[in-house]
């Protein structure tokens, strides 16, 4: 029978890439030393069985994602990846103060652009910037927010580059998806691997439905608060997310059409009536959230829900209006923003970013822009943007064109080399490229952030697009407790 070491020392790197299990020279990091040593103990047709175990569990759980531009149709299984990403609790802990950090300023800068304003009034960003993006919610202003928290739960997405650190490339403060498969990736896990978890002393994850209930019980002063998580409904890419943190948590899943207001309270649909809802987990964005305030011709939300919130009847989560702090652009002030609010220097690095509506940054990135990947300020989820290494010609030019006929709704990046982890694809231990989104929630008694978290994977081999609506996959995520 052939074992792991045939499959290792024809594992191909890719150049001038950090690879989380191998290191320069082709052998295992210490990291991974105990789960090299079992893997090579293992058939390939053993892992080949584990994978195939994977999938039909997936398939049994309903774990599906929706592709959007998948012709062969649109729900799918949740692609996983059998070989677990391994973080140390030294370096994990590195990422949980600068993900604390992070929110914590951007929390202060939220209630601060719909207050005061005294980062604009300083010069420390620029008014147009803000007062004119499409996620600034004007009926925000003046608003006294629950706890003063706008940002209960953030996904910070993390790409560790060549150098082996870990930045920041991009923050998720609206709707942040993927908790629900981090939470599938590692009960899989566990039955793939019952002897080598407890041994690896893998830091626990499965209590964050809890961890995120008790976060949100602090919102408001009530002794057993009625919350429930508001869905767009069955065709929502994530609704299986949606229903499974609702039953995990404990709470109602509930559509706009369970809702109704009465004297500016919310109140739930139930067979005994009308029962008095105090906290909204939703997952629809701002748009949709209320016809009176927003898109008028939206269903997926509750008319009257803004004047609601304004009073103090209810509390939304997150916060309407936080998409102004996860834009691309804002992202490029975040350092400036952790360093006025908080006086202090970033813990977690940004990217090195070029501002196009700035004409020499965007002369410069139109001069290199094969070497560039550019992205829409408000895009999300891997759609609308270029990959300048990848693209065609064709593709390049009519992308240009959309650059210079609005150049600020665009940033741009350098090609990054995202560190890649070992896969089992076809028969194979093949490198592929993985980032990396922990999650973090805020409550009036701190930020609490999961060890761990989802790693995506760019399933295409070479790709750099992790996005599980662009068709990626994940792996569990192990963060190892220090001796």
């Amino acid at each position: 029978m052939s074992s792991l070491n045939s499959i290792i020392s024809n594992y191909v790197q890719y150049d001038n890439t950090w690879d989380e299990m191998f290191n320069e020279e082709g052998h295992v990091r210490e990291l991974y030393s105990e789960f090299g040593n079992y893997l090579e103990s293992v058939p390939i047709e053993s892992l080949n069985k584990m994978q195939e175990f994977s999938k039909q569990f997936f398939m049994n759980q309903g774990v599906t994602f929706t592709v959007y531009n998948n012709k062969k149709g649109v729900e799918r299984i949740f692609p996983f990846d059998i070989i677990p990403r391994i973080i140390k609790e030294r370096e994990w802990k590195i990422i949980q103060s600068g993900i604390k950090q992070r929110i914590k300023a951007l929390n202060f800068f939220l209630k601060d652009i719909y207050n005061e304003q005294f980062i604009i009034k300083d010069g420390v960003i620029p008014a147009d910037l803000i007062l004119y993006h499409p996620n600034y919610i004007r009926d925000m202003r003046n608003i006294s927010v629950p706890k003063n928290i706008y940002t209960h739960i953030s996904g910070v997405d993390l790409i560790k580059d060549r150098d082996g650190e870990f930045y920041v490339l991009e923050d998720n403060l609206r709707t942040p998806s993927g908790v629900s498969y981090m939470l599938e990736n590692r009960e899989i896990t566990r039955r793939l691997y019952p002897k080598l978890m407890p041994r690896k002393r893998v830091l626990p994850i499965n209590n964050y439905p809890q961890l995120l209930y008790n976060q949100l019980k602090t919102l408001v002063d009530v002794d057993d608060p009625e919350i429930v998580l508001l869905t767009p409904g069955l065709y929502n890419s994530a609704y299986y997310e949606h229903s499974t943190l609702a039953r995990l948590m404990g709470v109602e899943l509930v559509e706009g059409s369970d809702l109704v207001l009465k004297n500016h309270n919310v109140y739930m649909k139930t067979a005994g009536g009308l029962k008095k809802v105090d906290i909204i987990y939703r997952r629809i964005d701002d748009d949709y959230l209320d016809p009176l305030s927003f898109n008028s011709s939206s269903v997926l939300g509750l008319a009257g829900i803004m004047e609601s919130y304004r009073q103090g009847n209810v509390v939304i989560v997150n916060a309407p209006g936080t998409g102004v702090a996860d834009d691309k652009a804002v992202y490029t002030y975040i350092p400036a923003i952790i360093n006025y609010y908080l006086n202090e220097d970033p813990i977690l690095n940004n990217i090195k970013t070029f501002q196009l509506s700035n004409s020499d940054e965007k002369d410069y990135v139109i001069k290199n822009i094969d070497q560039m990947v550019v992205k829409k300020t408000d895009g999300s989820g891997g759609y609308g943007m270029l990959m300048g290494t990848s693209a065609s010609q064709k593709e390049i030019e009519d992308y240009i064109k959309k650059i210079e006929q609005k150049p600020d709704n665009y940033i741009a990046q350098p090609t990054l080399s995202l560190s890649t982890s070992p896969c089992i694809i076809d028969n194979e231990l093949t490198p592929r490229c993985v980032d990396l989104r922990p999650f973090a929630v805020y409550g009036a008694n701190g930020i609490k952030v999961c060890p761990g978290g989802l790693s995506r994977v760019a399933l295409k081999k070479g790709s750099l697009v992790v996005n599980s609506s662009q068709g990626g996959g994940s792996k569990d995520t192990w963060v190892i407790k220090d001796n």
